[in-house]
């Protein structure tokens, strides 16, 4: 597909060949890859390793603040050193602030695990952007996330939100400017750089929303049950070595 500027899918979760291939021919040029409880270098490597001249991975970490019956998720491009799950909402603002990278708002005020209204106003001066529009999210929703963004007077931003393979490339930031490196990105999410919350139509469109919001019941049901109780604590918990105690002081857990 010809187009201008830069297309970009703002938030996937699965990235393999097939994925690149299902975001090249929907005419994207670009993915934010963040899968959930995957540490930065790692997604990193994976962002490298399928970026190409038609398509840049731009790695992004969906940071899951508070435990799990106050967790708020935050969206963060442009990270520099890892920042683990189930700290606080004000210490991962902190470092997000403090490495400079994006701070974006996914599904807001979707089910027990988004921002809501007063949050994302009190927090407005330090918050980039508010998703607008997500394949997994019912109209409605949607509507009431475009009616939020503009209210506190925040840029918007589309996604696929994909889970699943054959979501990505459903909807996408459309910037005017031409973004060839993962920091022009990050530059454009922390500005008001020009932009578009675009989404394909049709049938095919809502079909691939409604299999999204299924998997949701997976992801909360069997999927948490394991990993809960059978596979330990997460990879991306502030009490791994891996983040060698940085984080005790405002770890949840």
């Amino acid at each position: 597909m010809s187009h201008t500027g830069t297309r970009v899918d703002a938030h996937v979760k699965v990235l393999d060949e097939h994925v690149v291939a299902r975001a090249k021919a929907r005419g994207i040029d670009a993915l934010v890859y963040a899968p959930h409880f995957v540490r930065l270098p790692e997604v990193r490597a994976r962002a490298e390793r399928f970026s190409d001249g038609e398509l840049l991975v731009v790695p992004g970490r969906e940071v899951f603040t508070g435990d799990w019956r106050t967790r708020r998720h935050l969206l963060a491009i442009g990270l520099e050193e890892p920042v683990p799950d189930f700290i606080t909402f004000e210490a991962a603002l902190a470092e997000f602030d403090r490495q400079d990278a994006a701070t974006l708002v996914p599904h807001p005020e979707f089910a027990n695990v988004s921002l809501t209204r007063p949050e994302i106003a009190a927090h407005a001066e330090r918050i980039d952007a508010v998703e607008t529009y997500n394949t997994k999210l019912l109209p409605h929703q949607n509507a009431r996330s475009r009616d939020l963004a503009r209210d506190v007077g925040l840029p918007g931003f589309a996604s696929s939100y994909a889970h699943l393979r054959g979501t990505v490339g459903e909807a996408w930031t459309a910037f005017e400017d031409d973004l060839a490196t993962p920091a022009d990105v990050v530059a454009a999410f922390r500005t008001d750089a020009p932009r578009r919350a675009v989404h394909r139509e049709g049938t095919a469109h809502r079909l691939r929303g409604l299999a999204e919001f299924a998997h949701l019941g997976y992801e909360n049901t069997w999927e948490k049950v394991d990993r809960l109780f059978l596979s330990g604590d997460e990879p991306t918990h502030p009490d791994s070595v891996f983040y060698e105690g940085r984080f005790d002081d405002v770890s949840v857990y």
